[in-house]
């Protein structure tokens, strides 16, 4: 049976039942999908969806369909020496970590070792990317908030030609997956951008790409979604599996098993165990992202932008001016280094002079200016997400591991993972994104 994208398949308790493991932006689209795919579905998660401690609550909101481009470039173990001496760089590794990050480290550079790795893992991303936004717009539609995403393109500026010649090789293979771009000389970019600090000369702008204005609260809506389109929702914390002859039984949790069919491996930076579980060993690791929100702020970009020279990203949020981004190695349970909430504020009010002075006249004597926070994104050191069956049953899909794109490939991940819950042909090639590619 087909089932219209705008209606949600039968009831009953003969449906296939499936368990969702996490309730992040990955677990949720891939709810709604299995729903709509006529499957009975059960969320496990043991927070609430789209609080605080959920690596999409704090992101940039970028629904970058063009972020096809791994972290690791030809060339960058030049920067290790960096990363290690400068703890407060754009990319920087913990001196205590050193020896559990070395293997994903290792991998990471491998990735990026040449341009034709990095145009393969750039044309497998664009096909969970291309269209993101487009997607997102209709999950929000549907879940009753499509005023939190936008497509009014994003921004990429530079102080130079010859800085963004630097990043030449990333923009060619851009180009090669279908990105198109503008490139805005210094007088369109101070005419649209009359905030943004004179030293960026040229800006290319990426019209195809959007932006959600608060990934907390529509995580927290497709949860909402799911649950009044049937599925159930569960607080607890997935630990293991029951599987007998290669197929699942149950999800084993600490308040007992679930009896099921299927289930997805949507837990974010936790999947890792969980896959172990299946049988499938991956080297998942997390690159902690840290972001600071100016709440009272009243200049700023018209545009997200991110700027080059200092990794970051900014916009206007609901909550207010946010700036996000840049990468610390340094593992899942580490304490936050605040230093670096800091490094971000100083960095937005270089690049918006006016705001340090407005933050002056309005804010109150010794008070910070701004509210901070650390999330943790889940990594895989290739820069491609595990997408596929696990090695121990074909009954388990894993689908975690989308680093610096989790938000913006979750719609097209939930629709992937449904399809192979559902036991359907996945409308995308998979083979890029098999979690048996580290063994």
């Amino acid at each position: 049976m087909t089932v219209a994208r705008n209606s949600f398949a039968g009831q009953g308790d003969a449906r296939r039942h499936v368990v969702v493991i996490g309730a992040g932006a990955v677990g949720c689209a891939t709810a709604i999908e299995a729903l709509r795919a006529g499957l009975r579905v059960t969320v496990i998660e043991p927070e609430d969806p789209g609080g605080p401690h959920a690596t999409s609550y704090g992101n940039a909101g970028w629904l970058s369909s063009h972020s096809v481009v791994p972290p690791a470039l030809p060339g960058a173990w030049r920067k290790v020496p960096g990363w290690l001496a400068d703890p407060l760089g754009p990319l920087a590794v913990r001196w205590g970590y050193l020896p559990r990050a070395l293997p994903w480290l290792a991998r990471y550079l491998a990735s990026g070792w040449t341009e034709a790795r990095v145009q393969r893992t750039a044309d497998a991303l664009r096909t969970l990317l291309a269209d993101a936004p487009a997607l997102h717009a209709q999950l929000a539609s549907e879940a009753g908030v499509p005023e939190l995403i936008e497509q009014r393109g994003l921004l990429h500026a530079y102080r130079s030609r010859a800085e963004f010649e630097g990043d030449a090789l990333a923009w060619r293979v851009r180009e090669r997956t279908g990105v198109r771009w503008e490139e805005w000389s210094a007088e369109e970019l101070r005419r649209r951008e009359p905030d943004l600090d004179a030293r960026y000369t040229l800006g290319i702008f990426v019209p195809e790409a959007g932006h959600c204005r608060n990934p907390g609260v529509y995580v927290a809506a497709l949860a909402r979604h799911a649950a009044d389109a049937g599925a159930e929702r569960l607080f607890a914390r997935a630990e293991g599996f029951r599987i007998e002859n290669g197929r699942l039984r149950a999800v084993r949790t600490g308040d007992g098993d679930i009896a099921c069919d299927a289930a997805a491996i949507c837990a974010g930076a936790y999947s890792a165990p969980l896959a172990a579980a299946a049988g499938s060993s991956v080297p998942l690791d997390t690159e902690r992202g840290y972001h600071v929100v100016v709440e009272g702020a009243t200049v700023g970009p018209r545009t997200p932008v991110m700027v080059a020279d200092g990794k970051l990203i900014a916009h206007w949020m609901d909550g207010g001016l946010r700036a996000a981004g840049q990468v610390e190695i340094g593992g899942l349970d580490a304490e936050p280094d605040w230093r670096r909430a800091e490094i971000l504020h100083r960095h937005l009010q270089s690049m918006f002079p006016a705001l340090a002075e407005t933050e002056t006249e309005t804010g109150p004597p010794g008070a910070k200016a701004f509210t901070q926070w650390l999330g943790r994104r889940p990594s895989m050191p290739d820069g491609l997400p595990c997408i596929g069956p696990s090695a121990a049953s074909a009954d388990i899909v894993l689908a975690f591991g989308h680093g610096h794109v989790g938000l913006c490939g979750s719609a097209r991940t939930g629709r992937l993972a449904a399809q192979l819950l559902a036991g359907a042909a996945p409308e995308t090639p998979l083979a890029p994104f098999d979690p048996g590619r580290f063994s």
